[in-house]
């Protein structure tokens, strides 16, 4: 269930990430709401989590599942490049994160 916990924050701290690009500079009042919403459950889902996770290793799976995530996210809502130098760095994150998990 921890684990579910951190997935379900880094997938919510993408959600955040990509809602700070419609915010308009905090200027459009619902992607503000909606994105100030999402920081908010992302943060309290990684506290609980890290209630039973040592910090180092939650967070920085959180961390990877946001990057990689919203890597994903901007090539396919913001037709941004996917080189294969971008793909390996995200190769890297993963390789990380999957340790970190699986060593923990």
């Amino acid at each position: 269930m921890t684990w579910t916990l951190v997935f379900l924050a880094g997938l919510l701290e993408v959600g955040w990430a990509v809602g700070l690009k419609y915010t308009d500079g905090f200027s459009r009042p619902v992607p503000t709401l909606l994105t100030v919403a999402a920081m908010l459950a992302s943060l309290v889902l990684l506290a609980l989590a890290m209630r039973q996770l040592p910090v180092g290793t939650a967070y920085a799976v959180w961390v990877g599942i946001g990057a990689v995530g919203t890597v994903i996210a901007g090539v396919f809502l913001f037709d941004e490049s996917l080189s294969l130098a971008r793909l390996a760095s995200v190769g890297v994150i993963v390789v990380g994160v999957l340790g970190l998990k699986y060593a923990g």
